[in-house]
């Protein structure tokens, strides 16, 4: 059974998450945790929080056995950019920009390997 999860608007670069992404995707759920709290990076609480979420999310299910599930997909796809930054970087001629914030949507989809059961047609 898959339990997708989301997280939109998470104020981080995609390529940011992507490294530590990387590091966990096809990993046991607590192998994964263990990793996150070592990793230094700014990505590992909130890919941490996104797990965690997954987890309690499957574990709803009665039939979902919480000590095999696996993380199956993550991705961090890029979001819009955060227009009201009231930062601005100086630039050439006394010019100045905003300085723009990227922001990233994640997926992330746990399973325990087995299949989803089909719904019964009548």
């Amino acid at each position: 059974m898959d339990q997708k999860v989301k997280a939109r608007y998470i104020r981080i670069g995609p390529r940011k998450v992507r490294i530590v992404a990387d590091l966990i995707r096809k990993k046991r759920v607590d192998e994964a945790l263990n990793l996150l709290k070592f990793i230094p990076k700014a990505a590992s609480p909130i890919l941490s929080r996104l797990l965690k979420s997954a987890v309690a999310a499957a574990g709803r299910h009665p039939d979902v056995d919480l000590a095999v599930l696996f993380i199956k997909e993550i991705r961090a796809d890029g979001g819009p950019q955060v227009r009201n930054a009231k930062r601005f970087i100086p630039r050439a001629m006394g010019r100045a920009s905003k300085i723009r914030v990227e922001t990233s949507h994640l997926t992330l989809v746990v399973s325990d390997g087995k299949a989803a059961p089909e719904p019964e047609k009548e």
